[in-house]
């Protein structure tokens, strides 16, 4: 939740809340944690009476549309079948991508923007290993 705030803005933050509440701020922090957990506890319960309902083991994650209709509508020859175009379709734009990023790489080294010395274009550079293929699974 704080991955993009230094010590310093969150010790500012902790200051102002100290100078907006003020001594109230105990009372204002026990609050928001009860609140957190009433929510917590209506999820726990909606998801439960859900499952009942349905007749069906559902979590709080399988709520998302995806997860739902991988988990409960399609079965594993319906997902393949559906994935496999697709795969396709990823496969072609993962090489087209691959190859404009070697063609520019090879027009930097041709012109030598990134290096500080006179490098020819024929001299033999190290070719990087090729990145690992992802599946279209691994990126959805």
């Amino acid at each position: 939740m704080f991955e993009n705030l230094n010590w310093w803005e969150i010790g500012a933050l902790l200051l102002l809340a100290l100078l907006i509440f003020g001594d109230r701020l105990p009372a204002v922090i026990s609050d928001g944690l009860r609140m957190v957990r009433n929510l917590r506890t209506m999820a726990s319960n909606a998801t439960t009476d859900l499952s009942r309902e349905l007749g069906t083991d559902i979590q709080l994650e399988d709520l998302h549309p995806k997860a739902f209709i991988r988990k409960h509508l399609l079965s594993e020859e319906d997902e393949q079948a559906i994935r496999k175009p697709l795969q396709g379709v990823y496969d072609n734009l993962r090489a087209d991508v691959t190859g404009v990023h070697d063609e520019l790489k090879d027009v930097a080294s041709a012109a030598d923007l990134r290096g500080g010395g006179s490098r020819s274009a024929t001299g033999t550079a190290p070719t990087p290993a090729p990145a690992p293929r992802v599946s279209y699974d691994e990126a959805t």
